[in-house]
């Protein structure tokens, strides 16, 4: 039961963009005018068959009606009938549209985005039970007739329960149209997973605190309370923090002269940022060699220090450096605190020096591990490497700018 193709493969889509942007971003915020004249329920097996028939015409390829009953029973929240809430009152309501859903594991979302997904016939091995939480959801298909179409969002609203509501949405439209009402309900072109990438899918990313996202990229402007959280720096704005913090912690507490603070290399780094609730309460710069990556100047207020936000931002620092491909990892630790460091895997080695600098004494440490098999490198999508640094798990704004076809603007001016 598809309104996609069946076999989701790599292939970007040939429609031009919608020109419309997004008016209804799930969960719609005029749900309430909806639900006053539609209703949306639990399909029952016996309304399938006619269901399926009446859509077979606008939506080819189609999955067959075992197959459709085999995915419900595996899973009852997968498909949603959609009826006029008068008729609904009816002893056998008439759905008049319908709205299915794959609850997929992680691998299922691996095949998904890898463009080796068979939505005609799914294997169960790839779908979640009732009870058991996905790691994203496919729009499997949407129809409705008779102005219905107002139930999509109604469905939709299925998926923002606490079970479901973390999972990223992914869809694959075929028409124009279809194209359209996605990106009016907030899905945007292109999806990505771990380090896979599909230009032809849509996708509406809800995971912004999930815990399959990396670890430094955990934070997206809205954090629970006391939740820890993690993102890297990308605007003069959360640089302004990082200084802040940086100059409370070093300059005010330390009292580390500001040239020794601020020394010059804080523009040719990566910095990481890390938030209580939505204050920010740490910072951590990592700086890169050709054969190893410097964690340095970690930070955190003093009146965080008890929350472990320092180990969340040395954590993600590691995983940053073991995503860009470095193995070995050094810094240089104040004795203090070398036990703290030794915690991540750390050590001191032989032919490591003592330093003095900033009135602090430490020592050299490093940690050398195994090579990541995901580590980003030249045969990857190479859309993947011209992401905004730390986000090279889902799609950027130039993966989006793949879909307008070629038109060489500057140069069209020249020749005129």
């Amino acid at each position: 039961m598809t309104a996609h193709y069946p076999i989701i493969t790599g292939a970007t889509p040939t429609y031009p963009p919608a020109v419309h942007p997004a008016k209804h971003p799930l969960p719609a915020d005029n749900l309430e005018v909806f639900a006053g004249t539609v209703v949306v329920f639990t399909l029952a097996a016996d309304a399938l068959g006619p269901l399926l028939k009446a859509a077979e015409h606008d939506l080819p390829g189609l999955a067959s009606q075992q197959t459709v009953r085999r995915v419900m029973a595996h899973n009852p929240d997968s498909v949603w009938g959609i009826a006029r809430r008068d008729s609904f009152a009816e002893p056998a309501p008439t759905p008049r549209g319908f709205v299915g859903f794959l609850m997929l594991n992680a691998e299922g979302v691996r095949r998904l985005v890898g463009g080796r997904f068979d939505a005609s016939d799914p294997d169960s091995a790839l779908l979640c039970r009732q009870n058991e939480r996905p790691a994203g959801i496919y729009l499997w298909a949407m129809w409705a007739r008779d102005g219905l179409v107002a139930g999509v969002p109604l469905a939709f609203e299925k998926m923002f329960t606490p079970l479901y509501g973390d999972a990223d949405l992914y869809a694959r439209a075929v028409t124009q149209d279809g194209k359209r009402l996605l990106e009016t309900m907030g899905f945007e072109p292109g999806a990505a997973f771990e380090n896979l990438s599909h230009p032809g899918l849509h996708s509406l990313s809800r995971s912004g605190a999930h815990a399959d996202a990396p670890l430094y990229d955990r934070y997206h402007g809205k954090n629970p309370d006391r939740a820890i959280a993690v993102t890297v720096v990308r605007s003069m704005e959360d640089m302004m923090r990082v200084i802040a913090i940086r100059s409370a912690v070093y300059i005010g507490e330390q009292e580390c002269p500001y040239l020794e603070e601020f020394d010059g290399n804080d523009f040719s780094s990566t910095h990481l940022l890390g938030y209580i609730g939505n204050e920010p309460a740490g910072c951590l710069r990592i700086r890169y060699f050709a054969d190893f990556a410097k964690i340095e100047r970690l930070a955190v207020r003093k009146e965080f220090r008890k929350q472990r936000i320092s180990p969340q931002l040395v954590e993600a620092a590691i995983e940053l450096c073991h995503a860009k491909g470095y193995q070995r990892i050094y810094g240089h630790a104040q004795k203090r605190l070398v036990k703290f460091w030794s915690q991540f895997g750390f050590s001191t080695f032989e032919g490591g020096q003592e330093l003095v600098f900033s009135d602090f004494d430490y020592v050299e440490m490093q940690m050398n591990t195994e090579r990541r098999p995901n580590a980003i490198s030249i045969g990857v999508d190479p859309y993947l490497i011209i992401r905004p640094e730390g986000q090279w798990h889902r799609p950027g704004i130039l993966d989006k700018s793949r879909t307008r076809p070629v038109t060489r603007p500057s140069i069209q001016r020249g020749a005129a």
